[in-house]
């Protein structure tokens, strides 16, 4: 579960809120792709935007529609007791593994930060993975902080910030020593997981491959065999799309993206968060034949 490429989709919303209907039919294509796990419930399924209910809705949904395939639900929120909610409704949906983030309002300390993630951890009868995400959530993992939580049985992998080399593949080796051997190491962070899969990583946290899983199969397959080559070649097609989620950020693009594939009927953020502007969604609609060149597109009736 904690190693390959995680694919993780967007949630799909309407007016009436989750669209059990259409996650599924999006977890059931991540499933066809073969990916070796699915993150639901991550940045890009827009979990601190839904309450409480809609995560165990959309819960059911993933779980249901994947079949054997792992289901990691992430579970983030900003009370322990949130959280603790939202491990219950995960588990009780048939989660295979939860994703933390720890996200913050007040600064944390160390010992705040390491103490929750223990108390979740003692509350999951499931592996956890714990999100080292400082950009997102505020909140910044120290390499002692993870030996620390590394140290709970409930926690078997990390899901690090991507960075160019040789900055996380130098965190990558000292993070080796510090946490047990059966605790897997990931990079999120598209831009960056082709160096760090070749450079040891276990596992990508993949946003587009929750969207284009094929390209981002492809790429972890090339990395796992150490092809250099061909992983530049994969990275080089995508690059133009990691570019826009440079400037406007995966969680609006990949929202667009997948309207534009036929994936959901609507944009799926929720306000504050705006969907792009129209020159935003020219340029990635210009991309897409770049991008669907060498991928099964879901076509559906309807037109973008």
């Amino acid at each position: 579960m904690f190693t390959g490429l995680s694919a993780f989709p967007v949630t799909p919303l309407s007016d009436a809120g989750v669209d059990s209907g259409g996650l599924s039919r999006i977890v059931e294509r991540l499933v066809g792709a073969g990916v070796e796990s699915i993150g639901a419930l991550g940045s890009t399924g827009s979990y601190p935007y839904l309450s409480t209910a809609e995560r165990a809705q959309a819960a059911r949904a993933a779980v249901s529609a994947a079949g054997d395939v792992p289901v990691i639900i992430g579970v983030g929120a900003l009370t322990l007791s949130d959280v603790i909610r939202n491990v219950d409704a995960a588990q009780a949906a048939g989660a295979s593994g939860l994703l933390l983030s720890v996200m913050t309002y007040q600064p944390l300390t160390d010992e705040e930060v390491v103490a929750f993630v223990e108390d979740v951890a003692a509350r999951s009868s499931v592996p956890i993975c714990v999100y080292d995400n400082p950009g997102t959530t505020h909140v910044t993992f120290t390499d002692l902080m993870h030996e620390r939580i590394a140290a709970h049985p409930q926690v078997r992998s990390i899901k690090l910030p991507g960075a160019p080399v040789p900055a996380f593949t130098d965190r990558l080796g000292a993070l080796r020593k510090a946490v047990p051997d059966d605790v897997t190491l990931g990079v999120s962070g598209d831009a960056f997981a082709g160096d760090a899969l070749l450079g040891g990583a276990d596992v990508w946290y993949s946003v587009i491959g929750g969207t284009l899983p094929e390209p981002a199969m492809a790429l972890t397959r090339a990395a796992q065999r150490g092809d250099r080559a061909e992983v530049d070649a994969i990275a080089a097609q995508l690059a133009p799309l990691w570019e826009l989620f440079g400037r406007y950020g995966s969680y609006r693009v990949v929202a667009h993206l997948a309207v534009l594939l036929g994936l959901t009927d609507t944009v799926a953020v929720r306000r504050p968060v705006r969907p792009l502007a129209a020159a935003a969604v020219a340029e990635l609609r210009a991309l897409l034949p770049g991008l669907t060149a060498t991928v099964a597109v879901d076509r559906r009736t309807h037109a973008p």
